[in-house]
């Protein structure tokens, strides 16, 4: 980089409640330097944040994204990896104030940066295997997956019991305003538990 550009230091705040005050993280970052500070009060959890994707749009090659602590800009290692790409991607520079260590405009911040794109391909894997061992038990269990079905039980006894009476699938799914596949799947279901119960020795 030339001497003679300008280097600027971009700041971003963020509470996770409206009751909590920004006054703090904003007066810090101004004695920074700050040219331009981002605010928004928003949990950190939240994928989308408009005025962190405002601030990734805003930056360009040469300037410094400062935060006054890592867990303002997020709350996974993850998310954090991610952001931070986002910033270097772009020719900036990423720096914590309570981490001097998670500066990326030295060769230990640029480790760092190494060492969180291993933990986040680490966690990534660990929530993919919590997820399918939390579906697999429900499953063993007898839960259903997915949504939780809009139709009540009354609802789906009178689609079983019109389909099964001969009406045609059309004319219950407009009735009802489904798809003709729900319908189907509706009297199949209702069908194959009649089959399990004839089907079944008496206790």
């Amino acid at each position: 980089m030339k001497k003679n550009e300008i280097r600027r230091k971009i700041g971003y705040a963020r509470v996770s409640t409206t009751g909590q005050t920004l006054d703090m993280q904003m007066k810090t970052l101004k004695k920074t330097g700050c040219e331009k500070i981002f605010c928004e009060k928003i949990s950190g959890a939240k994928a989308q944040r408009a005025q962190l994707r405002k601030m990734i749009n805003c930056i360009k090659k040469g300037d410094t994204v400062v935060v006054t602590r890592i867990d303002r800009l997020a709350r996974s290692t993850f998310d954090l990896f991610s952001i931070v790409q986002n910033i270097t991607q772009k020719g900036a520079c990423f720096y914590s104030l309570s981490e001097p260590w998670a500066d990326t405009n030295t060769s230990t911040g640029r480790l760092m940066l190494a060492v969180l794109a291993g933990l986040a391909d680490v966690e990534r894997d660990l929530i993919k295997i919590r997820t399918a061992e939390g579906r697999a038990r429900a499953i063993a269990q007898g839960k259903r997956m997915g949504r939780p079905s809009k139709m009540t039980a009354v609802e789906k006894q009178e689609i079983i019991t019109r389909r099964l009476g001969g009406e045609p699938l059309k004319s219950v799914a407009n009735a009802f305003g489904i798809s003709l596949t729900t319908v189907s799947r509706f009297a199949r279901q209702s069908s194959l538990d009649n089959m399990k119960k004839r089907t079944s020795p008496h206790l």
